[in-house]
């Protein structure tokens, strides 16, 4: 049994664990909360996927009722640990250094906390399945856009007057309501304008129903068209699957659309961003980085300003997706490709002293 937690993208980033436990245990089954269903539902190499829906003791009782020989908890809480010890999973491999890491048989240490800031996680989520004995050579995340999903997207784009070729912009991450209202979106929207400008195709801008009105805000011009909050993550999938392009802030819905095999671009605007850990990976990425020189100590969660949105570079961001596409068309990817495999391995670009940057 893989438990998995997180946001969309953690979860996401743990698919290459089902394929690395597929290589000794002939039945992988997931454990995800309700609204993390979509990533995994589609997953082949799964035998299924249960659902942590109900109270503790009913959870218990539906995994002991499996019979699980071991238990991966890629994101620990008190209640995830505890699951697996309860019904008498033999193997319960989880994190250390926490007051519940006792009740795993297997404890790992996330290489961040020893320092580490190159490593990408879907490398540190392996470390998990390492621990008895599972590895893989590829840990590009795996997300199956099922046909319903496909129809109903393909539905929403007609309603909005789009039948050809489009763009997806995705301009939110997974900030504070507080947060949201500093969220500059005149910038946003400029780099949304920006794209149609360049590749002459609608742009859809997407996000929850959280970001409705960023989006809207974002969309007001012509050729800017929001979705936000009217799509499930498996219909987002599909948006992102048959696009030209996919340009995301870092978050869940810019690793999903990596995973889709999108031309995807990744905005790392944020100086404390962590791009080696955290670029998308799949067969079409690249990313940008944020020039501003905010502080390091600002996050996501804490930003005054997000003077780095504001000051993004936007011509940089239209020549990555310019670059993607004709790496693509011409069937090479490039320095694109490198820099995900760097990124895969736990390396990255370097100065000229041998640092990572």
């Amino acid at each position: 049994m893989l438990c998995t937690g997180g946001g969309i993208g953690d979860v996401l980033l743990a698919t290459p664990c089902i394929r690395a436990l597929r290589q000794r245990y002939t039945e992988v089954v997931a454990l995800t909360a309700p609204s993390h269903l979509a990533v995994l539902a589609e997953n082949s190499e799964l035998s299924g996927v249960l659902v942590d829906d109900a109270d503790f003791f009913t959870v218990r009782r539906r995994l002991a009722a499996a019979s699980f020989d071991a238990a991966v908890v890629t994101w620990a809480t008190l209640r995830s640990a505890l699951l697996p010890f309860a019904a008498g999973i033999p193997v319960r491999v989880g994190q250390s250094r926490r007051l519940y890491s006792r009740l795993f048989t297997h404890r790992v240490t996330v290489r961040s906390e020893l320092g580490d800031r190159a490593t990408h996680w879907t490398q540190i989520l392996l470390d998990y399945t390492r621990a008895i004995g599972c590895d893989l050579a590829d840990a590009t995340p795996t997300f199956v856009v099922p046909d319903d999903a496909r129809v109903t997207a393909r539905s929403l784009l007609r309603a909005k007057g789009i039948t050809g070729p489009y763009g997806v912009f995705h301009p939110t991450r997974g900030i504070a309501a507080a947060a949201r209202r500093r969220w500059p979106t005149p910038a946003l929207a400029t780099l949304a304008r920006a794209l149609r400008a360049a590749f002459g195709v609608p742009i859809i801008v997407t996000g929850s129903r959280e970001d409705g009105e960023i989006a809207q805000a974002i969309a007001h011009s012509g050729g800017v068209v929001s979705v936000a909050g009217q799509t499930t993550i498996a219909e987002f999938g599909a948006l992102a699957q048959d696009a030209e392009f996919v340009v995301a802030m870092d978050s869940g819905p810019m690793h999903l659309a990596a995973a889709t095999g999108a031309a995807t671009i990744g905005i790392f605007a944020l100086r404390s961003d962590e791009p080696l850990r955290w670029s998308p990976l799949g067969p079409r990425v690249a990313i940008v980085r944020g020039t501003y020189p905010c502080p390091q100590w600002h996050r996501k969660e804490t930003c005054p300003n997000f003077a780095c949105i504001s000051e993004l570079p936007i011509d940089e961001v239209v020549q990555a997706v310019r670059v993607l596409r004709n790496a693509s068309s011409q069937g090479g990817l490039g320095e694109a490709e490198g820099f995900a495999e760097q990124a895969l391995h736990g390396r990255g670009p370097r100065d000229d002293s041998g640092a990572h940057r």
